[in-house]
Order: structure tokens, then sequence, then C-alpha cells
């Protein structure tokens, strides 16, 4: 097997340039592990991960939870990051 050329290197380089992009971006991204979790990538340094049935439980409650969230951060409670 032959060694990539420079091109190619540098194609390649440009690829994963543009990947990473997308994430550092604020992307999120869904992955399934081995035991069946789903992921979040995006949020934060770590993923977030829970079982079907837990995502399903959140978002029945996003309505609860988009008011507990207004009305604390109107307390000022909440760390906000500025923009």
């Amino acid at each position: 097997m032959s060694e990539p050329s420079y091109d190619e290197l540098k194609a390649r380089v440009a690829e994963l340039e543009k990947k990473g992009a997308a994430r550092r971006a604020g992307a999120l991204e869904f992955r399934v592990g081995e035991k069946g979790g789903v992921s979040v990538y995006g949020l934060g340094r770590f993923p977030v991960t829970l079982y079907y049935e837990q995502w399903i439980r959140l978002l029945d409650a996003s309505g609860d939870l988009r008011k507990f969230l207004d009305e604390n951060k109107a307390e000022g409670k909440l760390k906000l990051k500025e923009k």
C-alpha cells in the first residue's frame, strides 16, 4: 500500500476540519451506544446519555421544564453565559 500524496493528505485534513467546525459551532450530534443509550454530544464537555424511556419522559415534561427555566432565569438563579 503506497503512502498518500501531499494533496490527498491536504484534502483529508480539510475534510476533517470541516467536520470539526460543525461540532465547534454548537451543532448537536446524536449516537446510540452499545448498551442502547442515546447520547447527545455538543451540549457541554461530556455527552448526555439517557435510555429511550428516559428521553420520552424528559420530552413529555418539556413544557414544565421550559416554565421552570424561565421562572428561575427571572430570579437570577441560573448561571447564564455572556454572549
